[in-house]
């Protein structure tokens, strides 16, 4: 293929395979996780100490005694399981990489179509030998969020840290869902919109035509079986016309933010595999951040965890929040306080700092080597069969599935919020701490409840306050977004995520590039309706 295709100057870019979730258990895997855990290790004598085999006689004397874990296991043993899945997906890429590279023209890319939140392997290892991420953006049952599918868009991007492609999206409904409903009209619109939003500049549908046979039958299409346009097709056509009209406007921009979050596949895979409450779900705690940003209008990008190992990542974003960062070392906690006292605010959450690289929990207390600069330890951890109450000066709320009880320890740290009545271990005791090292250092938060949505948000508005970060209040369901040209030009994507009208008032005049009209200050937008601005001059 790379041969007959390679040099075709019509092929633009690659994809490799499609949507990687597969895991094989078989004995030359295992035979290979075993040599893996050698090159890791080195002895089997280290490998003992650091996954604690002692405990329950699972100590190992020989290499060839270690299995494939296949439901629970020692959470050490879980982790390089998961760090040898990630290994030789990207061994079987490259080896495509490879066979394809020499033969492909300057400037031709090549990317694998990746699932979202799919956590079956380290996805930023994956994307370093790739020139570009990309993703499949379905709904299934039900109808678009907005504030957590723009927190998928951010993902993605962060993956490459530069703009994406949509490789699939949903052509009104697919076939594998509990209820395959079809999207409301103009709905898949504005969801392509966010797309471009967000830094995707490339939307493709799946599919094409449907298929007489097979298992995706029934799955959405732009032709029907007959090789006629569904309905459906003159949505995607008002796009294409939408897109080539606003394409030379748009091209070579890209999203900015002053907010970072870190996420990290091993603090995920760690808390899923040991969750303590059942219903404690890692991508929903990131995203009870994420939302309460988008609702504000506040532009985040999401960076691995791996970023902490280059100082220099962490410039130019006056907050960074660090959601569940479960596994720790002191060298990434160095960068978080280099980037502390550099004036910048950092926010530390509920289970951070618990675990060590291998899976095992620290020796000392939470949030282990950050307690010292957050002025806090964590002094007992609770698992709630019931909300308790927290009340703080800028919110006043409850705390749901999870809380921790912190002993403020510095000078300087102030309790900001506190447990109301509840388990009687919690009651009258800090849930929220702030403090800062020094007057030209930032303000380090330690939020060690899971606060309800409205309460979240209350939080969040006081962090973009201290951080100077202004907000753009807009009516419900309004997402405003901004991409940047190289030219410093910003261009404004206003976009109702609502199936009823909506007006937002501007505070300058702007030229619309849909309608090629200049607003002056009332913006009304019909549902799922979208304008493309840029300040007139």
């Amino acid at each position: 293929m790379a041969e007959r295709y390679g040099p075709n100057p019509n092929v633009i870019g690659w994809q490799i395979d499609n949507e990687y979730n597969r895991v094989c258990y078989c004995k030359r895997c295992q035979s290979q996780f075993q040599e893996f855990l050698k090159t890791r290790f080195e002895s089997l004598e280290n490998l003992n100490q650091r996954w604690s085999t002692a405990y329950w006689s699972q100590t190992y004397s020989d290499w060839s005694q270690i299995p494939i874990p296949i439901g629970g296991h020692n959470p050490g043993l879980m982790l390089e399981f998961k760090r040898f899945t990630t290994h030789n997906y990207r061994q079987f890429q490259k080896i495509q990489l490879d066979e394809l590279r020499p033969h492909l023209p300057e400037g031709v890319w090549v990317t694998h179509n990746f699932m979202g939140w799919f956590d079956g392997f380290d996805h930023y290892e994956l994307c370093e030998d790739l020139d570009m991420a990309s993703w499949d953006f379905y709904v299934g049952t039900g109808h678009h969020d907005y504030r957590s599918n723009s927190a998928v868009h951010a993902l993605t991007r962060g993956f490459k840290r530069k703009n994406y492609w949509v490789m699939e999206t949903q052509p009104g409904s697919v076939n594998w869902s509990r209820v395959n409903n079809v999207l409301n009209k103009g709905e898949a619109r504005i969801m392509a919109w966010q797309g471009v939003a967000h830094g995707a500049d490339g939307i493709l549908y799946w599919q094409w035509r449907s298929a007489l046979g097979g298992q995706e039958q029934y799955h959405g299409t732009l032709l029907n079986q007959a090789g006629l346009p569904r309905p459906f097709y003159s949505e995607v056509q008002q796009l294409g016309k939408e897109f080539a009209q606003v394409s030379d406007l748009i091209a070579d921009s890209v999203p900015k933010a002053r907010v970072a979050m870190l996420y990290d596949y091993e603090s995920r895979w760690a808390i899923q595999w040991q969750k303590h409450h059942e219903d404690f779900d890692f991508v929903a705690h990131f995203n009870n951040f994420y939302r309460a940003f988008v609702q504000r209008n506040v532009a985040v990008d999401i960076l691995p965890a791996r970023t902490l190992n280059d100082k220099d990542q962490l410039k130019g974003y006056k907050l960074v929040i660090t959601p569940a960062l479960n596994i720790l070392t002191q060298n990434q906690a160095n960068v978080l306080i280099e980037y502390a006292k550099h004036g910048n605010h950092l926010v530390l959450t509920l289970r951070t700092g618990v675990k060590d690289e291998y899976n095992a929990l620290q020796p000392m207390q939470t949030p282990a080597f950050l307690s010292e600069i957050a002025g806090v330890e964590v002094e007992e951890f609770y698992a709630l069969d019931e909300p308790v109450p927290v009340k703080a000066s800028v919110f006043e709320g409850a705390s749901h599935i999870w809380a921790e009880r912190l002993k403020p320890i510095g000078h300087y740290t102030v309790p900001m919020g506190r447990y109301l009545a509840g388990n009687g271990w919690l009651d009258n005791q800090s849930a929220l701490t702030v403090t800062g090292l020094t007057a030209s250092s930032g303000l380090i938060y330690y939020l060690g409840a899971y606060l309800d949505e409205e309460a979240q948000l209350g939080f969040v508005d006081r962090l973009l306050k201290n951080a100077n970060i202004n907000p753009l209040n807009t009516p419900k369901d309004i997402e405003v977004r901004t991409r940047v040209r190289t030219d410093g030009k910003e261009i404004y994507f206003v976009m109702n995520h609502a199936r009823i009208e909506s007006t937002i008032w501007l505070p300058w005049l702007a030229q619309e590039h849909l309608t090629q009209t200049v607003i002056d200050t009332e913006l009304r937008l019909e549902p799922y309706g979208v304008a493309i601005l840029t300040k007139e001059e």
